[in-house]
């Protein structure tokens, strides 16, 4: 009897099982595991004690001044109902009162959230404390414009504000190298003008998966950021149940301290490119929407073999989760057609639909997601199950096809042994 491997994957807030033939299986690839035996409050607090490239926090706030901290929306895995009292805590240190402080949820172009999803974010006690307000790109002061052309134009509040200190999880980006750092204030806190003009300089062939120092999007980014001013950060590295590493200090230099964190824990060799590749984008909230699952399917290209079959577990409960997307992913007749598009015309939203479609001409592209299972989408063949779906893949590529597994692929980045030809969608030009 042939051997099988039952899989879990990751899907919402729950899991789903997948039972693969062990003569077939490459391997399991997921991040590096983080030993870690201190709190998380440890972690925290010794990244505030050792703030990297700026004093303390305490010591730059002053008694009196107008402070915001930039948390992220819930899209993102950032513990902020973790983050925030020890920012409050730091702030009470310098004289600073709570009602000088506002917290904003940096949306980006992502849908408001509720009062009630705002206060599971931030934590009921910090909701009670403290003005806790959306992100409104529509409410933006302009401050000039970028090196690139960017206009720079942020979210009223963070502007007035005397004191600026920004939150967020890390991870790799599949087109700004990595979250975090300024990210917070560009896309998360600018004007759908200034995300797009920023965001149009994806399609240079820098601006791609762990690459910051080269990046146009990166650098535009932190350009306009510095227009208005991030005064602290406070950063973290976050697992699938815990903070595993945190930095604080500098928006650049403690980020970019940070960003060697996540590679640490996310770089994964593999010893080949599979036939098939099966990823998770890791559960909620990576899943949430195909907008943000779309991360995943772009690092499960860096290991699949031109001409193979990738399967996309996830969820999806609010569907494509960006209307403009949608329309694209829902209208386009093939992805040659969406790619035409958008070299025709950037448009935000497009721009995700585009990097699918890059990815369907470099592999097979299946989609199981209940969630989606009545939606025609451009470059994706949906599945109603794991097991319907690698079916479908092994008649495809041959019974004897080689499977590598990516359970969390949000989180992780395949690398071949130095001097392999990757496989990523990078091969057909970079996004755009």
């Amino acid at each position: 009897m042939t051997p099988i491997t039952t899989l879990q994957l990751p899907f919402g807030r729950s899991h789903v099982s997948l039972e693969v033939r062990a003569s077939n299986l490459i391997g399991v690839f997921g991040p590096h595991h983080v030993e870690q035996s201190e709190a998380e409050s440890t972690l925290l607090r010794r990244a505030l004690e050792h703030p990297i490239g700026t004093p303390h926090l305490r010591d730059i706030a002053r008694s009196g001044q107008r402070v915001a901290i930039v948390t992220s929306d819930l899209t993102r895995p950032c513990p902020s109902q973790l983050l925030i009292p020890l920012i409050l805590d730091e702030l009470a240190a310098a004289g600073v009162r709570d009602d000088t402080v506002t917290v904003v949820a940096a949306l980006g172009l992502h849908r408001r959230m509720t009062s009630s999803e705002l206060e599971a974010t931030v934590g009921a006690g910090v909701f009670r404390r403290l003005r806790v307000i959306n992100h409104d790109a529509q409410d933006t002061i302009r401050l000039g414009t970028t090196s690139a052309g960017t206009p720079v134009e942020i979210f009223r509040p963070i502007v007035e504000a005397d004191l600026r200190v920004c939150l967020g999880n890390l991870e790799f980006h599949y087109f700004v190298g990595y979250s975090g750092g300024a990210k917070a204030i560009i896309p998360g806190c600018a004007s759908e003008t200034t995300v797009r003009a920023n965001h149009a300089l994806m399609a240079h062939p820098g601006a791609v998966t762990a690459n910051i120092e080269s990046n146009p999007v990166r650098a535009d980014l932190e350009e306009g950021a510095a227009k208005v001013g991030v005064d602290f950060i406070l950063n973290v590295l976050v697992d699938e149940h815990r903070i595993v590493g945190a930095v604080a200090g500098d928006v650049v230099a403690a980020h970019r301290k940070g960003c060697e964190m996540v590679d640490q824990r996310g770089k994964v060799p593999i010893p080949e490119l599979a036939d098939i590749v099966v990823v998770s984008a890791g559960g909620y909230p990576k899943d949430v929407n195909l907008y943000q699952a779309q991360k995943a399917l772009d690092h499960a290209a860096h290991a699949v073999r031109t001409g193979g079959v990738i399967i996309l577990v996830a969820e999806c409960p609010e569907g494509l989760g960006n209307p403009v997307f949608e329309e694209w992913m829902t209208q386009s007749s093939t992805p040659e057609a969406l790619l035409a598009r958008i070299r025709h015309q950037f448009v935000l939203g497009g721009h995700k639909a585009a990097a699918i479609a890059k990815m369907a001409r470099k592999a097979h592209v299946l989609l199981v997601s209940p969630a989606l299972a009545d939606v025609p989408l451009t470059g994706m063949e949906r599945q109603p199950s794991p097991s319907r779906a690698l079916d479908v893949a092994l008649a495809l590529m041959g019974s004897g096809a080689r499977i590598s597994v990516l359970p969390r692929g949000a989180s992780v980045l395949p690398q071949l042994p130095t001097g392999s030809q990757a496989g990523s969608s990078q091969d057909d030009g970079g996004h755009g």
